[in-house]
């Protein structure tokens, strides 16, 4: 009984505190718990950097982490900062003789709490790993300081609000994954026109329309999955044609055709719109993603025939396209189809398929209008321009405890 008592109490602490901390993050001025952390006059710090990098990490200890099972920040004590475990310190790369924090890395840790507005002191930080724990409350705004913040994770915690529009604020950004929180409402279409290489926000509670400017981004990998987008599937993915290898729009309750546009995509291996709302043929144009490896197109509403040229796509293993309306399937197929990835659909002498009353209600509503869902039209976007170099040479080895990793991908089913 005791031992329940005290779970219930942490557990409310906990809730309280990520109310308090994600409310407040602003107020009395940015960094209104600075006065609380006591620095001890006989220290000495190399610079004014690492004493600034003491009082964020030992605010965030003291005021706003409630529970670390693994003891992390047991040794979150002195003012030898780059000792503390899962902090990493790096020379300065405007000077080489200094020194300061780079990176924090957490990773499944199980630690509960929220990010303190002190955080932003961390100015010279390049990555900030923080995925698997408890963390809860709101983005803090503060973060904006980061200016050589190169990869923020902050996926599988318990986040709450808005889209972190702090993260459109971050020149050097490159890396971004928010997945398995709760985040929700509108993503600013400015992210799309940021220089990131992935951006991960699957498993949110986000809710927009991909806007027309989505095939701007230059990523190499983007997943958006289980999240409540509606609308079309943009035409300008198109111009995603030279980075793009692995894009996942799985349940986004995409509502279009497929625009002839995806066979742009030459460099593309992952391709995944199951469990959407597509309609319509699927456009022998996907044949043109000469190096995919797993296209999904399952749980839409597709019909007509499979064009044979997909099934003859040379680095095609897995190709999925069961629970639609499809009514001929190539002999090809049999190669890249496992055995119940074509089931349920209207194709004649094949297992498992729709009844041919379910068959003949569907080809009995009116064919699908392409130009009814009103889709934008392609148009070719202007070059970004060169990202700037990252904020320090070379790649920054990984902090604690085994190199990066981030939560598995959704489930496909």
């Amino acid at each position: 009984m005791r031992m329940a008592v005290v779970v219930l109490v942490v557990a409310v602490v906990v809730v309280l505190g990520c109310v308090a901390g994600g409310g407040a993050a602003e107020e009395g001025g940015e960094f209104a718990a600075v006065k609380a952390v006591v620095v001890d006059p006989a220290w000495r710090f190399p610079s004014a950097r690492l004493r600034n990098a003491y009082v964020a990490l030992q605010t965030w200890k003291q005021t706003a982490i409630f529970s670390d099972p693994k003891n992390l920040t047991a040794d979150w004590v002195g003012p030898g900062v780059c000792n503390y475990t899962g902090v990493f310190c790096a020379p300065l790369p405007d000077d080489p003789r200094k020194v300061a924090v780079a990176g924090v890395d957490l990773n499944h840790g199980d630690v509960a709490g929220y990010l303190p507005p002190e955080l932003g002191l961390l100015v010279d930080l390049a990555l900030l790993h923080l995925n698997s724990n408890r963390f809860c409350g709101v983005v803090p705004a503060t973060l904006r300081r980061l200016r050589r913040l190169h990869e923020l994770d902050l996926s599988n915690n318990r986040f709450v609000g808005a889209f972190p529009a702090v993260v459109l604020e971050l020149p050097a950004l490159r890396f971004l994954d928010l997945r398995f929180n709760d985040f929700e409402g509108a993503v600013p279409p400015e992210l799309f026109d940021l220089p990131l290489d992935a951006i991960f926000l699957n498993h949110n509670r986000l809710r927009f329309k991909l806007p027309d400017n989505f095939g701007n981004s230059p990523v190499s990998v983007i997943v958006l999955a289980n999240n409540d987008f509606g609308g079309c599937l943009p035409a300008s993915l198109g111009n995603m044609s030279a980075t793009l290898n692995e894009i996942v729009l799985m349940d986004n309750g995409l509502n279009s055709c497929v625009p002839p546009e995806v066979g742009m995509l030459r460099e593309v291996t992952v391709f995944d719109v199951s469990f959407n709302s597509l309609a319509g043929p699927l456009p022998p144009d996907v044949a043109g993603m000469r190096k995919v490896e797993q296209l999904d197109v399952a749980h839409n509403r597709l019909s007509g025939t499979v064009p044979e040229a997909v099934c003859d796509l040379p680095r095609l293993k897995n190709f999925t396209f069961s629970y639609n309306f499809f009514t001929g399937e190539p002999p090809s197929c049999a190669r890249v189809v496992q055995a119940d990835g074509d089931r349920r659909n209207c194709l004649p002498n094949r297992p498992a398929q729709r009844t041919p009353q379910q068959c003949a209600a569907f080809y009995a509503l009116p064919p699908v209008n392409c130009a009814a869902f009103q889709c934008k039209p392609f148009f070719p976007s202007p070059p970004l321009p060169s990202p700037p170099p990252p904020a320090y040479p070379g790649p920054l080895p990984p902090v604690y405890p085994v190199p990066y990793a981030s939560p598995p991908p959704p489930p496909l089913y």
